[in-house]
């Protein structure tokens, strides 16, 4: 069984949107006008909000679609930005080792011709060798980084507004399938409860022997 992606941190805001957008609608603003100092939304606002992870699941699919293409973009390159150095390195590298090698293994083949005496011939040669056996396998390492590139490039990446829409979508089946149904529920069977904040009035009236402007609520 495949369970439902977590909400990721960057992803609550628009989960608190949705809920904003729940608590805007026609009916559900009806129902909390009884209390028009807005207590009872904002006991609603903040009670939903700690439902977040369990009321987005009810939009895990648009949401898995959503991260994809999220994932997709960002895996993507930036114009401008090939990758820094390394796929210049990759292409510099087997060219002049492909030439120090030439020249290495010629002259050290031509000093092997006119017998020059020592082990120069010799270090040359083999010196010219291994410089060859580096041109080869930087060589092949190019060719295997310009085959990425190639698949890479083959596979469209998103488009901006296609990653937007996918977000759009998803805010909306969280919204028509997620936040308004609890809601909804909440409101239908129980208003009272639902909308009850969560001090009891009593705790939240000022001391008489206070100043009549403090708020602060009795603690004896």
């Amino acid at each position: 069984m495949t369970h439902p992606p977590r909400l990721r941190a960057e992803d609550r805001a628009d989960f608190a949107a949705a809920v904003d957008l729940a608590l805007g609608t026609a009916d559900i603003r009806d129902a909390l006008a009884a209390d028009p100092d807005g207590r009872s939304a904002a006991h609603l606002r903040a009670g939903t909000l700690a439902r977040a992870d369990t009321l987005a699941a009810a939009a895990a699919e648009p949401y898995r679609v959503c991260l994809s293409l999220r994932g997709a973009a960002r895996r993507e390159t930036p114009p401008g930005g090939v990758g820094g150095p390394l796929p210049a390195l990759a292409v510099l590298t087997p060219l002049v080792a492909g030439t120090s090698a030439a020249a290495l293994l010629l002259v050290g083949g031509v000093l092997r011709a006119v017998r020059t005496p020592g082990p120069l011939p010799g270090s040359l040669a083999a010196a010219g060798w291994t410089l060859a056996l580096v041109a080869a396998l930087s060589g092949l390492v190019a060719l295997a980084a310009l085959l990425r590139t190639a698949l890479r490039r083959d596979a469209v990446p998103p488009a901006p507004d296609q990653v937007e829409h996918a977000r759009r979508v998803r805010r909306r089946a969280l919204l028509d399938h997620g936040v308004l149904p609890h809601l909804r529920h909440l409101l239908a069977s129980s208003p009272e409860a639902a909308i009850t904040p969560r001090f009891p009035a009593d705790t939240l009236t000022p001391c008489p022997a206070r100043a009549r402007k403090d708020t602060t609520p009795c603690s004896d």
